[in-house]
């Protein structure tokens, strides 16, 4: 990175060049193999789109190869989701042991091997092995996967966002690998911002989708329909801070009469 004049502000595309994680002078932990880290795997990352998903997981069988505490982490996340999780690792942490113990996971309790990502959809590599590592980005890679070595962003084909959730809300927040730190200060901020009313009013909302379709007969009536709601006045967000949710279904009452005779 070029330095800058004392008292000179970077601007973004100045910044847009730096790598998403500078490993520069230390040991190598990515497939190039360079021995000491020049950073050229991760040059350009910032400007690399992202395709934003939301994945159903449940039932959809994952893996997890490496059973520390970063394995731990994983292992939720998945199950959070309702995912059908493996985890491969010779030791793991005792909260993963009570989870197989338990049924909730599958424990094989060996080192990685190839087989292990047959049948998965998301493999997610959290060991502190870099040939480990390399090894499941390769296999998963050749298997079409999606692959995620923790904190090696050359070593991934999807980044893991950090999540608010709310209900049926989920917000997601990344930094395309740049600063986790960042992502943690954005998602509490942001889940100060949007509480449980927002919650709320979906799940209000949710319920009248079926009114909606069955009489709104085009995809325009609909959408007005709602942002008539949601952009209305009161405003429903308001409303339901002060704990009333009588007044925002009026609200929903009212709007469905005016454009049911539209």
């Amino acid at each position: 990175m070029t330095a800058l004049a004392p008292g000179v502000r970077p601007s973004l595309s100045t910044l847009v060049n730096v790598p998403a994680q500078a490993y520069t002078g230390k040991e190598c932990v990515c497939q190039l193999r360079k021995g000491i880290c020049d950073q050229s795997c991760v040059e350009g990352m910032l400007a690399t789109p992202f395709y934003i998903a939301c994945l159903r997981l449940s039932g959809r069988r994952c893996v997890v190869i490496g059973g520390g505490e970063i394995g731990l982490e994983k292992v939720e996340g998945l199950l959070a989701c309702d995912a059908t999780v493996t985890l491969v690792a010779p030791d793991a942490q005792p909260e993963l042991a009570q989870l197989a113990l338990e049924g909730s996971i599958t424990w094989e309790r060996r080192a990685y091997q190839p087989q292990d990502l047959e049948g998965c959809l998301i493999a997610i590599a959290a060991t502190d092995d870099t040939d480990v590592n390399i090894r499941v980005f390769e296999d998963a890679e050749a298997r079409s996967m999606l692959v995620n070595v923790v904190d090696v962003p050359p070593l991934c084909n999807f980044i893991l966002p950090a999540i608010v959730r709310t209900g049926p809300l989920a917000i997601a927040i990344s930094t395309a690998g740049a600063s986790p730190a960042l992502a943690k200060r954005m998602k509490r901020e942001i889940s100060e911002l949007f509480g449980d009313e927002y919650a709320t009013l979906a799940v209000i909302l949710n319920d009248v989708r079926g009114w909606a379709k069955g009489t709104l007969p085009t995809y325009q009536d609909r959408k007005e329909f709602f942002e008539s709601i949601v952009n209305g006045e009161p405003d429903p967000i308001a409303l339901l801070r002060a704990g009333d949710v009588a007044a925002v279904r009026g609200l929903i009452e009212s709007a469905m009469r005016v454009h049911a005779a539209a």
